[in-house]
């Protein structure tokens, strides 16, 4: 089966780890592509096609500053991932006051075995 091309929408584009190292670094601010190969130890050639598959789909956005380009986080370009990932919150909240209820039940029985000694 074909696979979709990374550059079909958001989805696809972060499933790439090394996209997703580069979007984790520009959300700290702007950086130059220079500035990326360094942090991340990758080859100039590799970060420039993953900077231009990010900005293809609109995740972040590139201004000229002299010679260089210098990259920032678009973060409105995350939006159709946080709503997605958002229509699951409800399931977190349950699991969350589910971990709260049995950890009280645990420091209630600690507490009532600790009265006995």
């Amino acid at each position: 089966m074909a696979r979709l091309a990374t550059t079909a929408d958001v989805f696809n584009a972060v499933a790439e780890p090394q996209r997703r190292q580069i979007l984790t670094l520009l959300a700290g601010g702007e950086r130059s592509v220079n500035e990326i190969v360094e942090a991340l130890v990758l080859k100039q050639p590799q970060v420039s096609k993953h900077l231009r598959v990010l900005k293809q789909v609109g995740l972040v956005r590139v201004r000229g500053a002299g010679q260089q380009r210098l990259y920032q986080l678009n973060g409105a370009g995350l939006k159709p991932m946080h709503d997605w990932v958002g229509t699951f919150e409800h399931f977190w909240h349950e699991s969350f006051d589910r971990l709260d209820e049995y950890l009280q039940e645990v420091q209630k029985k600690e507490k009532h075995d600790v009265g006995k000694e």
